[in-house]
């Protein structure tokens, strides 16, 4: 089964909890001298097999459950969790791991003092890989508490399958509160989710690429969409625009140096502005009777997908980042019913996912920028809204298919699908960057 190794330094280790202060974490190989280069073994055509201990110490239920969750939802690990059992002592039995056919054995222990101390056993190679030592913040089960477990799990997945992991991510969403809508985010694993203060009557959010800000449409008393950037760490806004009566559906773009909406009066166009200039915003389209918006940047910021209503009505348009050049993308069709909307861009470029209209119900679909080939991803219930983690594995979109509106999030490799929100009424996700443990809203 075994086929290759993957070898990795021990200071390439300690670079993926950068999220977490000095005080917070220490990453080493205890069984080998400081730099030498260490590796687990591993199948790289499956899913490798991750056994996980029972856990001890306080709290110790909570974080298993955490990591058990965590490896599960990244699609790429096959979890080894007996639901009963003591935590082990002594040395591991590696013979009996390798016939339950897992290549990892988790090792994780609470201890009184509140770290979490993590070693990884590469099965193969019948030896501790890796060894964790992070201090678990106060008080137990918080945003910050949970931020750290959810870190230990994607350093481990890193280790294990060479992939970072999306644990350590939120989702920001819009939520229907009556006659208002509020910011709201929750983990990945669908857990801790909750208001982001000071963003009521906000909608269609976007994270800065450094994850320490956001950009969002705001509809105050007076009934003018502003666009309004606010820093996560201050409950008001830093930078606002709204010289149009209608503006909304801004992202960032790729460096984070600008901000890209639509505006207008009646018909939209797409805008470029840069927060914190006094610039009036820079008009990047011409709406040519039509109305443009929901933009949405290549990877390399150099291009531009958006929805335009040219054709009489909507399709996926691909412009440079200037406003130049813009071609359809997604093919136009037949029929009075056509409506194909609210792209993402693929983090790997390869992809831009969209909604489109099917026997009058929304379904999310994808499409090749290569060659325009396409593919639905959904079909039961109305599906809208997708925006892709960072792996650019993994889509979230709003669904109706259990009654009423929830995000859901589907692998694109298994097809598999899991409901990440309760309590309906909720839009316009952004998944988020990978966040640093000091900038969890």
């Amino acid at each position: 089964m075994i086929k290759s190794a993957r070898l990795l330094c021990v200071c390439c280790v300690c670079g993926l909890l950068s999220g977490l202060t000095p005080a917070q974490t220490r990453a080493q190989d205890t069984a080998v001298a400081s730099g030498v280069r260490i590796g687990l073994t591993y199948d790289r055509h499956g899913k490798p097999g991750i056994a996980i201990t029972p856990v001890s110490g306080p709290n110790a239920d909570s974080v298993r459950a955490i990591l058990i969750r965590d490896f599960d939802f990244s699609d790429r690990i096959t979890v080894i969790a007996p639901d009963s059992g003591e935590p082990p002592t002594g040395a591991l039995n590696y013979p009996l791991y390798a016939k339950l056919l897992a290549t990892t054995v988790v090792q994780a222990v609470v201890t009184p003092a509140g770290a979490l101390h993590v070693a990884v056993h590469d099965v193969a190679q019948k030896r501790v890989a890796l060894v964790l030592d992070i201090a678990l913040p106060t008080p137990a089960y918080s945003g910050d508490w949970r931020a750290v477990v959810h870190a230990a799990a994607d350093s481990i997945e890193w280790i294990v399958t060479g992939q970072k992991g999306i644990a350590g991510t939120r989702v920001m969403y819009a939520r229907n509160s009556g006659r208002s809508t509020q910011l709201w985010t929750v983990d990945s694993d669908g857990a801790n989710a909750r208001p982001v203060a000071g963003t009521e009557n906000a909608m269609s959010p976007d994270w800065h690429p450094s994850g320490k800000k956001i950009v969002y449409d705001l509809l105050p008393d007076d009934g003018r969409h502003r666009i309004v950037v606010r820093d996560l760490t201050g409950a008001t806004p830093t930078w606002s625009t709204g010289a149009a009566s209608l503006n909304f559906s801004p992202v960032f773009t790729p460096d984070g140096s600008k901000v890209v909406f639509a505006a207008g009066n009646d018909a939209t166009d797409l805008y470029e502005a840069s927060p914190g200039s006094a610039d009036p915003p820079r008009r990047l389209t011409s709406r040519k009777g039509s109305s443009n918006s929901s933009p949405t940047f290549s990877p390399d910021g150099r291009r531009i997908a958006f929805t335009s209503g040219l054709l009489g009505h909507p399709e996926v348009y691909i412009t440079d980042a200037d406003g130049s050049s813009s071609e359809l993308l997604t093919a136009s069709g037949f029929g009075d019913r056509l409506f194909r909307s609210n792209p993402a861009w693929s983090p790997d470029n390869r992809l831009v996912a969209f909604q489109s209209r099917i026997n009058d119900v929304f379904q999310v679909m994808t499409i090749s920028v290569r060659d325009n080939s396409t593919r639905q991803w959904t079909s039961d219930g109305a599906n809208e809204d997708p925006s892709w983690a960072p792996d650019g594995r993994h889509l979230v979109f709003v669904s109706t298919r259990t009654g009423t509106k929830e995000l859901w999030v589907l692998d694109l490799d298994t097809s598999r699908a899991r409901q990440l929100t309760h309590g309906g009424r909720v839009q316009n996700p952004a998944w988020s960057p990978r966040l640093e443990l000091s900038r969890q809203p």
